[in-house]
């Protein structure tokens, strides 16, 4: 690990959204190599708040070990409804590679990573690389919005109207016009299937907000699939865990080591797998 501090640039312009510029956080790692792997983070909040500083603590940390992290904003639901927010996080996407060379990222090696509201909008946008409905007008048209891995920690990974079910989260959560087809349509056990990336899941079996069964029910879904699924789980803990440092620390040990294992270089792009 090189040393030196990450350097963070706050507030630079990615996109638009409703006429307004949408903005992120760059977190780039000390030293002067280029081509390094790159994360986009995504905040919680339960899609009608949060803000882009909530994952600053895990843009320091993985950018100390040599990745080149961006926390964005997107638009939350009062302001605009469910798909707005996956296409901003696209449109963030979009801009990372089509920047790639200035932030001195492998436009090849870029993963996302999103917690509880970020966690399923970035599992729903590993799951619908470049489809047309969902890519929105932020920016940057025609870039790929494919990525190399996904990591969710404790994410709603189905949606349900009316009567409960199993692993789901209420549709109202998410939408002020709820219906039973758009609970389906939004919910990524919905969109799993064999092209999806590379994804780990991470929950609490004490998640009253979103349950652990969550978790379960996305694994076994990906895993079905024969598609590269691991799932941390970790005992007696509540909702966003992760905000205690003892665990924040280990969370990101678990991203680094599945990472190292997807997000592998290659010799076209000058650097050692």
């Amino acid at each position: 690990m090189p040393e030196g501090r990450v350097e963070i640039r706050q507030d630079v312009v990615f996109g638009q959204g409703n006429g307004r510029d949408l903005r992120c956080d760059v977190y780039t790692p000390p030293g002067d190599e280029r081509h390094r792997p790159g994360i986009l983070l995504i905040h919680g909040g339960g899609w009608r708040g949060g803000d882009k500083t909530q994952l600053r603590g895990y843009g320091i940390l993985l950018g100390r070990a040599g990745y080149v992290c961006v926390t964005s904003e997107y638009r939350l639901v009062g302001e605009s409804p469910w798909p707005a927010q996956v296409h901003d996080v696209k449109a963030a996407l979009r801009w990372m590679r089509a920047n790639a060379e200035e932030l001195g990222v492998d436009p090849e090696r870029i993963s996302l990573e999103g917690n509880s509201a970020g966690a399923h909008i970035v599992l729903f946008a590993a799951g619908t690389p470049n489809v047309a409905e969902f890519e929105g007008e932020g920016g940057n048209p025609g870039v790929s919005t494919s990525v190399g891995a996904v990591i969710a920690v404790y994410p709603p990974t189905r949606f349900y109207f009316g009567e409960r079910e199993h692993g789901g989260v209420p549709i109202e959560a998410l939408s002020d016009n709820p219906t039973a087809e758009l609970a389906v349509a939004a919910s990524p056990v919905s969109i799993a299937g064999p092209e999806f990336p590379p994804t780990m899941l991470v929950h609490g079996t004490a998640d009253e907000v979103v349950p652990v069964s969550a978790s379960f029910l996305m694994y076994d879904t990906l895993t079905s699939h024969k598609v590269p699924t691991e799932l941390h789980v970790y005992a007696g803990q509540p909702h966003a865990f992760d905000a205690d440092p003892r665990f924040g620390r280990r969370t990101a040990d678990l991203m680094l080591l599945f990472l190292e294992r997807y997000l592998k270089a290659t010799e076209s792009v000058g650097t050692s797998a």
